[in-house]
């Protein structure tokens, strides 16, 4: 059974139902059930007895785009532990980015992080040649940074605090820094940060980082590491947007790409491309009478 709960345009659920019915159909793949899970959700359920998750999830996308989606072949439930990315998920900035601007290098810097986002670079190469470039500006930067350029993602507050009050743990986990990373999990309410650490002497920043690298497999081991202590019972939840992202969605039982790059997008089995992060409740069926913050 392939389950996929849906939000898009209702005015179009009607229509687009019946064109994207058919196009499954066309595909060997009959639609069992689809309707609102409730009177009061903007979400549209639709379930198919037997099919290839890749296939429904690119013809959901044609019909309904822009959507936000989660498909599973498994009753959908609230997850025991939920581990994000950081810059451009939970904060709608590249800390590497902005404060690159207060050394006046931000297109420069800016180029090298899309790319590595996209998949382009090797992570790490790339971390360390941004760093580098950073040498020499003084830490009072960071600070000015977090209070004057960093903001949390529209929803992503009450996500993590509807989250936790259904017992579920939350992981920060950054190819960022521990300087950015540990006062926004602070705001947010994440309960636990793993991330990269800027070395600083001086009172500058020495162009270099402190200890070992957070990337794409740290990350997928920080999500392996907090469910082992689950069992196999346990439900993750990982949400990202980039390239070093994607070991991480695979590995979670629901992996959502947040206004996602194309290869982290299509890595994941849902996305979240129209609403903001409270649309992963949604998709969650927890209701609204139930969020905190």
């Amino acid at each position: 059974m392939l389950i996929a709960r849906l939000i898009a345009d209702p005015h179009a659920y009607s229509t687009t139902l019946d064109q994207a019915t058919a196009a499954l159909e066309a595909h060997g793949m009959r639609v069992a059930m689809a309707q609102l899970v409730d009177a009061n959700s903007p979400v549209l359920q639709i379930s198919l007895p037997e099919g290839d998750a890749a296939t429904v999830a690119g013809i959901l996308d044609e019909h309904f785009r822009p959507s936000d989606l989660l498909l599973t072949d498994e009753e959908i439930r609230v997850p025991h532990v939920f581990v994000s990315d950081m810059d451009s998920t939970m904060i709608g900035q590249e800390c590497i980015d902005e404060l690159a601007d207060f050394a006046g290098i931000k297109p420069q810097i800016a180029e090298i992080t899309e790319r590595a986002m996209q998949g382009e670079l090797d992570f790490e190469s790339a971390l360390r040649e941004r760093v580098l470039l950073l040498r020499n500006l003084a830490e009072e930067a960071i600070s000015e940074c977090l209070s004057t350029r960093i903001v949390p993602m529209p929803g992503a507050k009450t996500l993590v605090a509807t989250l936790k009050s259904k017992g579920c743990r939350t992981v920060l986990v950054t190819g960022g820094f521990h300087q950015f990373a540990d006062p926004v999990a602070e705001q947010l309410g994440f309960e636990r940060v793993v991330g990269n650490r800027l070395e600083v002497s001086g009172g500058v920043l020495t162009g270099g980082l402190v200890g070992a690298i957070t990337d794409s497999s740290v990350k997928k081991a920080v999500l392996l590491e907090e469910m082992a202590h689950l069992g196999d019972a346990g439900v993750s939840l990982a949400t990202g947007d980039g390239a070093n992202d994607i070991p991480m969605l695979e590995a979670a039982t629901y992996g959502i790409a947040y206004r996602a790059k194309p290869k982290a997008r299509a890595a994941a089995n849902g996305w979240i491309d129209r609403g903001d992060l409270t649309a992963i409740l949604h998709l969650l069926r927890i209701p609204e009478a139930e969020w905190v913050g």
